[in-house]
């Protein structure tokens, strides 16, 4: 079931705001339970012009009748804003997000690690010189980084935030896993998974939304608790 009514929102965030105990949930600082203003119909037409995709429909509900970024999971949503003349995110790691083949499918429907397969990093007693060793490690992580950060494995994916360390999730906008959200956990060597909520179903962004104001709403009443 798709979910596109967003209309508590605001008022929810606004009681987080004023929440004795709004400033203890993690990421606060950062967004401050603040949306940016929603798009335009006309802009929604033009972003998806410009990305020659239709976003999925509880995201794209969201910036038309929420807001276009602010308050969210972690750190916030990543903010779309518009300079010379294009749409783009804006945040740590909303780079990754290649809007020039957004609407070209992400193939995955299950979890994938790019780093499967790789031999292990070379071992130092396996060599006559400490040069060596070197040259033979740095050849490794360039192989390593060339295959684990390929641009091809976020094809299809939006980055929305980041939970810091380089971790981040992102809503996959084309391709037979359309409308899920996914973890890039490459940095710390897990590769790419779906998003799941506690009964094994994949999260959409309307519940990985609404879970985290859940989660806020709770975090407030327990540190004031």
């Amino acid at each position: 079931m798709t979910h596109t009514d967003w209309s508590d929102v605001r008022g929810r965030l606004a009681r987080l705001a004023a929440h004795p105990g709004g400033d203890k949930v993690f990421g606060a600082h950062a967004h401050r339970w603040t949306l940016e203003p929603p798009l335009r119909a006309a802009e929604m037409a033009e972003l998806e012009g410009q990305l020659r995709v239709e976003l999925p429909e509880e995201y794209r509900s969201f910036l038309l009748a929420a807001g276009r970024g602010g308050a969210g999971p972690t750190y916030g949503l990543f903010p779309l804003r518009r300079a010379d003349g294009r749409w783009a995110w804006e945040g740590d790691g909303a780079d990754l997000t290649d809007r020039d083949t957004l609407h070209q499918p992400f193939p995955h429907t299950e979890p994938f690690n790019p780093a499967d397969g790789l031999p292990e990093p070379p071992d130092e007693e396996d060599y006559d010189t400490v040069e060596a060793f070197n040259e033979a490690e740095d050849a490794y992580w360039e192989r390593h980084d060339r295959l684990v950060y390929a641009p091809d494995h976020s094809i299809g994916l939006l980055y929305l935030c980041h939970l810091g360390c380089a971790m981040r999730e992102a809503l996959v906008v084309s391709g037979p896993a359309r409308g899920q959200m996914w973890a890039d956990d490459t940095a710390d060597g897990s590769g790419f998974r779906p998003l799941r909520d506690a009964d094994g179903t994949p999260l959409g962004f309307a519940r990985w939304y609404r879970r985290w104001l859940d989660e806020a709403e709770a975090e407030a009443d327990a540190a004031v608790a």
